[in-house]
């Protein structure tokens, strides 16, 4: 079992991102949409550990409600080509996103179980993933569908901690 820390987007961002989904899914390119558990929805990932322990959810919810989240932009199509391959949607990265992940990841250090070290400061790409586990062919196959995106102004509207295996999700903060 994995945890993440989500970021999810405003409705309009939601629904973008959904709509590049549907278009991967019509394309033969099986989306995030339908990944897994299928309850995935429109984020982006500062974090993920093996577990975050409950104490630790309270500090992040307290400390993550005095900062201020900057909007997302949502602008360039790129792939990672790890064992999952993956499609996905760059965030701009800007000396405010990077504040927060810090501030995220000063609340986490030392106190969750075998964090991820690619989302750690430093090594961290913060993106939108579109699709993931795809074979060559469906990435040529996904870029095809999607190119040009058009960029996408996420506002963050609720921050959780999802289940990778089975999306269930606590919400930390709303609103």
């Amino acid at each position: 079992m994995a945890q993440a820390l989500e970021f999810w987007f405003d409705d309009a961002a939601d629904a973008a991102v959904r709509g590049l989904w549907r278009r991967l899914d019509m394309a033969g390119v099986p989306s995030l949409a339908t990944r897994t558990h299928g309850r995935h929805r429109p984020h982006v990932t500062f974090a993920v550990a093996g577990a975050i322990p409950p104490r630790t959810r309270e500090t992040l919810r307290e400390d993550l409600r005095l900062l201020s989240i900057p909007n997302l932009w949502l602008s360039t199509l790129a792939a990672f080509s790890t064992s999952e391959t993956v499609l996905m949607l760059a965030a701009v990265v800007d000396t405010e996103l990077l504040a927060v992940h810090s501030a995220v990841h000063d609340v986490l250090a030392k106190k969750v179980k075998q964090p991820s070290a690619y989302y750690l400061p430093g090594s961290w790409v913060p993106h939108c993933t579109l699709a993931q586990g795809m074979e060559p062919a469906q990435m040529t196959a996904g870029f095809a569908a999607l190119y040009p995106v058009e960029p996408i102004k996420a506002r963050v509207t609720e921050i959780a901690v999802v289940d990778s295996h089975t999306g269930e999700a606590e919400v930390l903060v709303s609103g």
